[in-house]
């Protein structure tokens, strides 16, 4: 795979495991976290919440799709493949399409069963659901993002047969 590979899900769904495997099997890549650029800002963060449209979401869209984007497409430039990793749902899904100015584009979308998710979240020390629930963001997932991409359920595969099913299912990943 070159270009730009978005690896998106709810959380839990094994974005960043998925992510660094995928980054370490291709022979020239870097691993973007989108979460990273939000523990960037280190005063006044407003963390995205359901339904908010002010400060929190404009904090959103730069830096997990703004900014993400552009380091993306600049690792793209200098010969990397880029695997970015972020919660990307809903229309943001084809906004952030349209940052990347990156071809070849690849979008995999990890999907695993609602419970599947939440034994993940609750077996994991890190907690990322907040206001959030599992089955409002399975909702959205579902319900709300385009199927671009390739599509995965991932509830009975583990990290190495996931990143098998991405790198045999590349050109139904790629959307440019």
């Amino acid at each position: 795979m070159e270009g730009v590979v978005l690896v998106t899900g709810v959380m839990a769904a094994g974005k960043s495991t998925v992510a660094q495997a995928l980054a370490e099997r291709l022979p020239r890549a870097a691993h973007v976290r989108g979460d990273v650029f939000r523990r960037m800002i280190v005063s006044g963060r407003e963390d995205y919440e359901p339904g908010s449209d002010g400060e929190g979401l404009a904090q959103l869209r730069l830096r997990c799709y703004g900014l993400s984007a552009d380091t993306a497409d600049a690792y793209a430039r200098a010969g990397f493949t880029a695997v970015v990793q972020d919660v990307v749902l809903g229309g943001d899904l084809g906004r952030y399409v349209d940052l990347i100015r990156t071809r070849p584009l690849h979008v995999v979308v990890l999907a695993p069963r609602p419970e599947v998710v939440a034994a993940r979240e609750a077996g994991r020390p890190k907690t990322g659901y907040g206001a959030w629930t599992v089955e409002d963001l399975d909702r959205s997932l579902r319900t709300e993002t385009p199927r671009i991409g390739l599509w995965l359920d991932t509830s009975d595969l583990t990290v190495d047969e996931t990143v098998e099913a991405i790198l045999a299912g590349r050109e139904r990943a790629r959307i440019g």
